[in-house]
């Protein structure tokens, strides 16, 4: 693979930029933004689709946001035609007919921006795809789990009820997968009204995804004073697979819930290929007008 800082030339904001070691041919372009209180190093670990670009032929932009104030956070008027010149960057450097699909990938307040971006008109018309990590889920959101946050967040030492505001609504149809710890919510809605939009049918079970590696990173922030719904260390671990079958033009609609897992443990090698297989297994071509 080949991996750079770039720089978008029309800010002076570095982002990292991997792709495959052979740039010629079709790939999957990933917008992987981080979640509030990180930044675009530790995303690229936390989902660390870069390990994939030469398996998978990704192209993977992992930016970092501009706010930093009270923690570091995403937020329009900072940040959108920072996230707007990247991908066009990627599209004149590989070429928009070379884009098979373009998704939105977001970790927490990452996938709570991405999910803002969809209703916008320029991410509306070109976005083929959103991955959610623990950003929130269309159609029916997950409740939180009481215990989200680490005691540490709170100044009386007890965990803060912590609810997501409601969202924006989209009016694009994009493929859509939720990702999330099981700890970090109190049960997974049956479901998707999402689903339901798109035409599919019931949700159907697929092999657990079993793995005997651990992520690469967590929350190092609370060691020893953390939550379950929050994450501890990484570990191995399993994750159940839910798939809504027989979505229009081919849609990809599906839950993947990683058992004993919280909010920050960065997620396990098979869980990672899981959710590419997912992605390279939608329609794309909305980046390069194919579609």
């Amino acid at each position: 693979m080949a991996s750079e800082t770039k720089t978008d030339e029309k800010t002076g904001r570095k982002y990292f930029l991997d792709y495959p070691d052979d740039p010629e041919g079709p790939v999957t372009f990933l917008l992987n933004l981080h979640g509030g209180g990180s930044a675009g190093v530790w995303q690229r670990s936390y989902f660390p689709a870069y390990r994939y670009v030469d398996q998978c032929r990704l192209v993977v932009a992992t930016p970092t946001a501009a706010t930093a104030e009270p923690m570091r956070h995403w937020a329009e008027d900072a940040d959108d035609e920072h996230l707007i010149n990247i991908v066009e960057s990627v599209a004149d450097r590989f070429g928009s007919e070379a884009i098979r699909a373009f998704w939105l990938v977001g970790h927490s307040q990452g996938g709570m921006t991405s999910r803002r971006l969809l209703t916008k008109e320029y991410f509306a018309g070109r976005v083929d795809g959103w991955l959610s990590l623990s950003g929130g889920r269309l159609g029916q959101q997950a409740e939180i789990a009481p215990d989200f946050l680490p005691p540490g967040l709170a100044a009386d030492g007890r965990p803060r009820p912590f609810r997501l505001s409601e969202p924006p609504p989209i009016d694009t149809d994009v493929s859509f997968i939720f990702s999330t710890g099981r700890h970090e919510i109190v049960e997974l809605p049956e479901v998707s009204p999402w689903a339901e939009r798109l035409g599919a049918g019931q949700r159907v079970r697929q092999a657990d995804v079993v793995d005997d590696r651990a992520g690469e990173v967590h929350d190092t922030r609370w060691n020893g004073n953390s939550s379950k719904g929050w994450g501890f260390e990484p570990r191995p671990g399993t994750a159940e697979v839910w798939i809504y079958p027989g979505a229009r033009d081919g849609r990809v609609v599906a839950d993947v819930v990683r058992l004993d897992k919280g909010h920050t443990e960065g997620l396990e090698p098979k869980v990672s290929q899981a959710l590419l297989d997912l992605i390279e297994s939608a329609p794309g071509g909305r980046l390069s007008g194919i579609g």
